[in-house]
């Protein structure tokens, strides 16, 4: 029952929807990538260095210094009804880096019960078939100092979107974001990204008989205007810096904003944007070992009992461990939403070959 639920949720969400622009089209892809990442809250815009960087700012490639790196992650989402997982390979060029990833959030095994029951009333159980809705991403990035500039790093994104609801639609996507991390002579560094940066164009193929099995057995014809969707540009800027406790232990602090240009749930919201803070830290022994926090998704929200306005957010945590070029990290999050305990755990792997090479 419960997945059957789902089913319906996701086929009303997904192509039902009337407007072509869409506040949570591809949402997937603001997740991010990476356990140390979603550790610290998505505070890693300004000093996220590695394979992970093209989640949050492609920019960060830079900070691969030689040779190449491969990541990848897993998580799972709500009793691991849906999976969430990354992949991702970066390489050292002469100009700049380069990166490839690929992105997959996806609900399996759903129930499709349309033909439970025949013309006559007769349930056969035998006709319950299982289907997918799956979201995928593949993510062609690169990174580089613009006209040799180091301080200054630039990055973009090209991305190729496939979303599929079973036999019932499919859609394809494209899109491009742009970032930069500026390092100050101060030790500070600044970072912004712009997500869809072009809006996102998505464009569904309903597949017509199939659906109306599901919509009290009508003919579902959507308008030409409902079969494609727009991902507005959402923008990404934080503030970061290490701080040495001593010559062992270091702190790594990030603060920003996280602005929607649309109007959403966030604790300052306006018809032309919304904005919403974050912050998060990574404490961190001898480059070994490492501890983080973190908060984000502030969200103004009207408590069902009581019907009053309360704040919710997004809290994290998690740690990581490094030995010479392998990096094993580890968060814990819930979904936002206050005092609810659905909580994911998310796993990440990172193999840094230019660090085994150094070492």
């Amino acid at each position: 029952m419960k997945k059957y639920l789902l089913l319906v949720l996701l086929l009303m969400y997904g192509i039902s929807q009337s407007q072509i622009i869409r506040k949570y089209s591809n949402e997937f892809l603001n997740i991010g990538a990476g356990a140390r990442g979603l550790a610290m809250g998505g505070a890693v815009v300004s000093n996220q260095d590695d394979v992970y960087s093209p989640m949050w700012n492609p920019a960060g490639l830079m900070g691969i210094e030689r040779d190449w790196q491969g990541a990848a992650m897993h998580a799972e989402y709500f009793e691991s009804i849906a999976k969430y997982d990354y992949l991702a390979y970066a390489k050292v060029l002469e100009t700049g880096v380069f990166g490839v990833s690929v992105v997959r959030l996806g609900v399996d095994n759903i129930l499709n019960t349309t033909q439970l029951i025949d013309t006559e009333g007769n349930i056969d159980y035998d006709k319950i078939t299982k289907f997918s809705q799956s979201d995928y991403a593949a993510i062609l990035s690169y990174a580089f100092n613009p006209g040799g500039n180091t301080k200054l790093d630039v990055g973009i994104n090209a991305k190729i979107v496939y979303r599929n609801v079973g036999k019932f639609a499919n859609g394809y996507g494209f899109g491009f974001d742009v970032g930069a991390i500026y390092k100050m002579d101060n030790g500070w560094k600044l970072g912004g990204m712009l997500r869809d940066a072009t809006t996102t164009v998505n464009f569904w193929s309903v597949n017509q008989k199939e659906l109306s099995t599901v919509v009290n057995g009508e003919e579902f014809n959507p308008a030409p205007k409902d079969k494609m969707e727009l991902t507005m540009p959402k923008l990404n800027v934080g503030a970061s810096k290490i701080f040495e406790i001593n010559s062992s232990v270091y702190v790594l602090p990030e603060a920003g904003l996280n602005i929607d240009f649309a109007k959403t749930a966030a604790l300052i919201s306006s018809d032309i944007a919304s904005i919403t803070p974050y912050a998060g830290a990574e404490l961190g022994y001898q480059k070994m070992i490492f501890v983080r926090l973190g908060v984000n998704r502030f969200q103004s929200i009207t408590d069902i009992e009581d019907l009053r306005r309360k704040v919710s957010f997004q809290p994290s945590a998690g740690i990581g461990i490094r030995y010479r070029g392998l990096t094993l990290d580890y968060a814990i999050t819930n979904s936002g939403i206050g005092g609810s305990n659905f909580y994911s755990n998310f796993f990440s792997l990172k193999l840094d070959m230019g660090q085994f090479r150094n070492d």
